[in-house]
């Protein structure tokens, strides 16, 4: 079998494409960076205003929705709950507008300016559109406008006329849309871009381990011809001592080479990205019923070589099937984690973790083969580690790395 072409490693180690978890980061962090700039800039505003509305109201709709802006802010920072921020702004926006004309107890004092809240249309529905699916984003981006449309032409509102507060409503819409519009383009081929690095990645995991396979055969063929049959042939034709001695030493050096290629095993010289790994784990989880809660770090620009890989899956996913075969309680909900993170440019560690009922290790039956052989002994012979961790009562935590050492496990 050819090797792999050289063309298609290249590809995977240069491969800078943007992804739809990118465009996801992006969109937030915008958003987040763009929330805290409008809410500083309504803030002189929001306090003219609150004197028109009733005693503690106008400091408490400043607190909740710059606190909600600001804690959109940190969840698009850390890429923690980011959807559950937006939504939850969204949501508080939409509530305190529509709360907006019982609030007002002055309306007089408002001079015919627009609630300051108006000033906020456009974050809300940018986290809408971060939020929730395209058909649901388009109507809060339709629906809220149109809200402040008609709270505009009240005298809570400003007592705007016809004109103005369509104007107003549709200058919100059509920024809303507009950022709907182009959010949604990116994602649609950020998601094509990743279907196609999918494919190629998986024909390339193939065709690597194919490869892999084919090196080894090939050694072992080597081995057996150049050692075990040579020695075979001088054996059967030895007819003097000298001879069979001769023959007896090829044997031990026979014997020895073979001690030699099993305790080295396999060792392809073709490398994958850690992102071939990321993506079969996911796979995996597709085929069970209780979820996971994936978290992945620095897996860009990771290489690995086929058989660590090879290890590192079978490893994790015994894990996994360990977790969920024994660590639930009766009457209590398990949380369960696969985290996985690349080690400088040719490391990885994975960790699966779970707070179920844990278990004392030296209590583990000598039959039981799951975590000695699947696990340790797996790692080991690839050139890897394993570790587990578990208390009763406090979970487990099985953590498996390559190589040895790599990221400080231990």
């Amino acid at each position: 079998m050819p090797a792999v072409d050289w063309r298609v490693t290249r590809l995977s180690r240069r491969r800078s494409t943007v992804t739809r978890a990118q465009v996801e980061t992006v969109t937030g962090r915008a958003l987040g960076l763009f929330g805290l700039v409008f809410g500083a800039q309504t803030v002189p505003i929001a306090l003219v205003q609150a004197d028109a509305l009733l005693p503690g109201a106008g400091a408490a709709l400043m607190a909740v929705l710059y606190g909600a802006i600001v804690g959109l802010a940190v969840a698009t920072v850390t890429k923690v709950a980011v959807r559950t921020a937006c939504l939850a702004f969204a949501l508080l926006y939409a509530v305190a507008l529509m709360a907006w004309p019982f609030l007002v107890d002055d309306p007089a004092a408002l001079d015919g300016a627009a609630p300051w809240l108006y000033y906020l249309c456009t974050v809300a529905t940018t986290a809408a559109v971060v939020a929730v699916q395209p058909l649901w984003a388009a109507a809060y981006t339709i629906v809220v406008p149109a809200v402040y449309g008609v709270i505009r032409l009240l005298p809570s509102g400003g007592d705007a006329g016809p004109l103005l507060a369509v104007l107003d409503a549709l200058y919100a819409v059509v920024l809303g849309v507009v950022v709907l519009v182009i959010v949604t383009m990116l994602r649609q081929t950020a998601g094509a871009v990743d279907a196609a690095q999918e494919a190629a990645l998986e024909r390339y995991d193939v065709a690597a381990r194919l490869h892999a396979n084919e090196i080894e055969r090939v050694k072992v063929d080597a081995l057996v011809h150049d050692s075990v049959l040579t020695t075979l042939l001088s054996a059967a034709a030895a007819s003097t001592p000298e001879q069979q001695q001769l023959a007896a030493r090829m044997a031990r050096d026979a014997v020895q080479r073979l001690d030699e290629a099993g305790a080295t095993g396999p060792r392809a010289l073709d490398r994958v990205g850690l992102p071939v790994l990321v993506r079969r784990l996911r796979a995996a989880l597709t085929t069970f019923t209780t979820p996971f809660t994936v978290r992945v770090v620095n897996a860009g620009g990771v290489e690995l070589p086929v058989e660590a890989v090879e290890a590192l899956y079978a490893a994790a996913v015994q894990a996994m099937v360990n977790s969920l075969q024994h660590a639930d309680e009766p009457g209590l909900s398990t949380r369960r984690e696969l985290r996985i993170r690349g080690v400088r440019a040719g490391g990885c560690v994975i960790e699966v973790a779970d707070n179920g009922r844990g278990f004392a290790m030296d209590r583990v039956p000598a039959e039981r083969l799951g975590l000695r052989v699947s696990i340790e002994e797996r790692m080991a012979n690839a050139g890897g580690m394993a570790h587990i961790e578990s208390r009763i009562g406090h979970g487990t935590t099985v953590t498996v790395a390559w190589p040895q050492g790599a990221g400080g496990a231990a």
